[in-house]
């Protein structure tokens, strides 16, 4: 490994070389390797070795002959500049210089000039203020472990909410990185502080985000629901950007330095009671070194009058999850079964449910179905959401069904009403398939075929199909006469029993 000097020595070396000591004697006084005093020695001689050149502007300038040393690739500047731009490689811009733009330097000429160029444009970080209750920057770090009564540890995590103005603080310890812990921790934050900050600044934590994206983040639906409650709205930072979220990563070193290290606690809510008076008594008391204002007299003061006011209540309490709707119309929640509009079938769609309701969502969080909680193993299905083609006819209702016989002809809905109050029930299905029969036959044919089984009484679906194929006649009335020659009146009838009897 090479020896690397501090400027100090460096400087030792040159002037005891310039005093016309010997390498040899300059590192026996100074202890220093005589290869590392002769390579000192050399650059040195190198440095006052390379010829000066005068002044742009200046006579001897312009009568110099000293090589120039401007790169072979400066003609090409804002070519390099635009390829940069693009994206393109070292290697492809000296390509495409040496096939397009008759450039003749070397590929290493080219990296020499890249370097260069971006050390000559690099740009200095913007530094973002707010005003007040405008931001509020969250993160989680790692907090103090929590050992049980049997001596067990367990790891912890501390959320930290800051109020990008006074720097004002909120730090709350949980065991998992949940999207209800998450929401709990910020909802807390919120009373804690007596309102809520306009935008809340955030990580892509697992909690919150489903898919990361700087343009067009996937927010989780229960979060985006929490923010409308509160009237704010959550921004993620850029991935692996956490100069974006810099005063709460600052104030995660806080908290962990000041504040957990070096302690123990027995609880988590032990923890989390020494961190609410920390955050009073010593967090809010400090002079800040960015603001050099005392935090809490700068919030109470400046930002809490700015603040969003809270709700008349907490963020009702539910619980989601994405949910396949199955083949027969219905997603599964809590092992019951409820309905979803038949469009919805073999995808997947958000389910919301809490003690009394069960409300689900599409992919866009708009609303579809609402139905009320049932027991596990029941199914709860809503007429609108049963297709049309698989509807029966049955179901379709009895009136519904009449209506539509009376369109076939008048003998047909006398019928079809004679035959339901004598079936009952049982005779729906059969207005069915006297319906169906219209897809077979002309509706004179089974009107008149109605009118015939109506004068013999018959009320089964089949006489009708007989009817209709045998082309049956209509049964014959026969008037019967009151008086006959043959015929003995019924006085006579009844003195002939009476004589009998005695």
């Amino acid at each position: 490994m090479a020896n690397y000097l501090k400027m100090t020595k460096i400087s030792a070396i040159q002037t005891l070389k310039e005093s016309n000591w010997s390498c040899r004697r300059i590192s026996r006084e100074l202890g220093i390797h005589l290869d590392t005093v002769r390579k000192y020695v050399n650059l040195s001689a190198q440095e006052y070795s390379k010829p000066v050149s005068a002044p742009p502007g200046s006579e001897d300038s312009k009568d110099s002959k000293a090589p120039s040393s401007t790169s072979q690739c400066e003609p090409y500047r804002k070519i390099i500049e635009e390829m940069l731009n693009d994206g393109l490689s070292r290697k492809r811009i000296h390509q495409d210089l040496r096939d397009y733009h008759g450039f003749g330097g070397s590929y290493y000429s080219v990296r020499r000039f890249v370097k260069n160029l971006g050390e000559s444009t690099l740009i200095p970080f913007r530094r973002i203020e707010c005003i007040p209750a405008e931001e509020a920057q969250i993160d989680f770090g790692t907090a103090a472990t929590v050992t049980n009564e049997k001596g067990r540890r367990r790891r912890t995590h501390v959320i930290r909410v800051v109020l990008s103005f006074s720097r004002k603080a909120y730090s709350e310890v949980i065991y998992n990185q949940t999207t209800d812990n998450f929401i709990r921790c910020l909802e807390n934050a919120f009373w804690h502080f007596g309102g809520v900050a306009k935008t809340l600044v955030i990580d892509n934590l697992k909690a919150a985000v489903n898919k990361a994206d700087w343009y067009d983040p996937d927010i989780h639906p229960k979060i985006q629901s929490f923010c409308r409650h509160y009237g704010t709205v959550i921004m993620p930072c850029k991935p692996y950007m956490p100069r974006h979220k810099g005063k709460v990563e600052k104030g995660i070193a806080y908290v962990k330095d000041n504040a957990l290290k070096g302690r123990r606690f027995n609880s988590l809510s032990q923890q989390n009671q020494f961190l609410l008076h920390w955050e009073t008594h010593i967090a809010d008391t400090r002079i800040h070194g960015t603001t050099r204002k005392q935090v809490g007299k700068l919030f109470r003061e400046q930002e809490k009058p700015h603040l969003l006011k809270l709700p008349v209540a907490r963020f009702p309490s539910f619980t989601e999850a994405k949910r396949s709707v199955h083949r027969d119309g219905h997603i599964e929640v809590q092992k019951a079964y409820y309905s979803v509009p038949p469009e919805y079938t073999a995808r997947q769609v958000w389910a919301r449910w809490d003690g009394h309701l069960v409300r689900i969502f599409n992919i866009r969080m708009e609303q579809i179905a609402v139905h009320t909680r049932v027991e596990a193993g029941k199914f709860q299905t809503q007429s609108q959401h049963i297709h049309s083609r698989k509807r029966a006819k049955v179901e379709k209702g009895t009136v519904k069904l009449l209506e539509r016989v009376c369109l076939i002809g008048a003998n047909a809905d006398r019928w079809a009403q004679a035959m339901l109050e004598q079936r009952g029930i049982a005779g729906v299905r059969v207005l069915v398939g006297l319906l169906n029969l219209a897809n077979r036959y002309g509706c004179s044919a089974i009107d008149n075929a109605c009118e015939i089984a109506l004068s013999h009484g018959a009320f089964r679906l089949k006489t009708i199909r007989d009817i209709i194929n045998r082309s049956a006649k209509k049964q014959q009335q026969m008037d019967f006469i009151d008086e006959h020659p043959i015929i003995r009146d019924m006085s006579n009838y009844g003195e002939f029993v009476r004589n009998v009897l005695r």
